[in-house]
């Protein structure tokens, strides 16, 4: 499977090389053939002195105009490779996030649907004690109310996974959507601290403003090399009809560059380098201010994990007593359905710690130009 974004970067490349082989080609030999000295008057009146010459010339490059061209081509060559390594890596990351958010929004449907089996049992146990009267009707009222709730909810939250798995197919680039996940990346072991890590020295970003920046470089050397005058050669043969002779017919010609001495495209190509140098230098603080920043994220989201881990087993605790004591009648109904409200949040929230954890992480391998949670 190639994804329409990975295969637009790898389309990026070939333009590249294609490039960068034109790059290579010397310039054509010209052929040409003239004739003079016919159809004019006597004694020019026929073609019995028409003098007919056939060339060949041939441009000769100059001043190393050629293997600056064929260094500046190589130089855009690596950028692209660079930017295509960038965009692999931030496809890996969007393909990360894409599954984790699938995922959680499969998780938060079931997790919907299991709400609605509590409130339908919370009906069931309220209609009973209703009906054998020791609630009032207003609680059975109230059940209701929550289990119609829970009913839209439930269908909103299929609602949602359907669209996050269409979502994923539309990124992965498969025809037919998916329509259920295997699980795994929300529930992936946390990656180690990174607390005293260094930003890598070779993040994609990092790479492509550098490549770019040598890129621009180069082509300040195709420009001023440009300026260079190029000799054009040409040999020939005449023939000399009036004569019936034939001779030879050598040229030399050089442009004399006295109005233009291509300083206009030097001083753009300097201004572009130095947009690169500029660009290279934002690039590196920003990403390593950029790491620091995700460094931090992804500890954080482990610690919020272990934390809301904590708090949903509370909230499941204190659903399971507030149950029991209504189901006794100790408790009101207000009680258990404050509970479940409680759980449910409580699970959303561990699922959305799960959710931001996968996010740092294949942040973290973004940066680094690696494919988070293996390939």
């Amino acid at each position: 499977m190639t994804a329409p974004r990975l295969k637009e970067a790898q389309a990026g490349v070939r333009e590249a090389q294609g490039l960068a082989l034109q790059a290579r080609a010397r310039p054509n030999p010209v052929i040409g053939v003239q004739a003079e000295n016919f159809g004019g008057k006597a004694p020019y009146s026929g073609s019995d002195r028409m003098e007919t010459t056939v060339s060949v010339a041939q441009a000769l490059e100059l001043g190393g105009k050629r293997s600056a061209r064929l260094s500046a081509a190589n130089a855009e060559v690596s950028a692209a490779e660079a930017r295509g390594r960038q965009a692999a890596a931030d496809f890996a990351y969007e393909l990360a996030v894409a599954y984790a958010g699938a995922e959680a929004a499969q998780a938060r449907a079931e997790l919907a649907a299991q709400t609605l089996k509590r409130s339908q049992d919370d009906l069931g146990v309220s209609r009973a004690l209703v009906e054998a009267g020791r609630e009032a009707n207003l609680r059975l009222v109230m059940a209701q109310a929550a289990e119609a709730s829970a009913r839209a909810d439930a269908e909103a939250a299929r609602a949602d996974a359907i669209e996050a798995l269409a979502r994923l197919s539309a990124l992965a680039g498969v025809a037919e959507s998916y329509t259920s996940l295997a699980g795994g990346l929300l529930n992936a072991p946390a990656s180690p601290s990174t607390a005293d890590a260094v930003p890598p020295a070779d993040m994609p970003a990092l790479e492509v403003a550098r490549a770019e920046r040598e890129a621009s470089r180069r082509l300040v050397s195709v420009e001023q090399r440009r300026a260079t005058p190029d000799v054009t050669a040409s040999l020939g043969v005449r023939r000399l009809s009036g004569d019936d002779a034939t001779a030879l017919v050598a040229g030399v010609s050089v442009p004399f560059p006295l109005f233009d001495r291509n300083r206009g495209n030097v001083a753009a190509a300097s201004a572009r380098a130095n947009a690169a140098e500029a660009r290279f230098d934002e690039t590196r603080l920003r990403a390593e201010a950029d790491w620091r920043s995700a460094r931090a994220q992804a500890d954080a989201a482990v610690s919020r994990v272990s934390a809301s881990q904590q708090s949903e087993a509370a909230a499941g605790e204190a659903y399971r007593l507030a149950r029991v004591g209504y189901e006794s009648g100790k408790t009101p109904l207000v009680e258990v359905l404050n509970a479940q409200r409680a759980l449910t949040e409580a699970r959303r929230t561990t699922l959305d710690a799960r959710v931001a954890r996968v996010r740092a992480q294949a942040t973290l391998a973004r940066l680094a130009g690696r494919a988070p949670f293996g390939e």
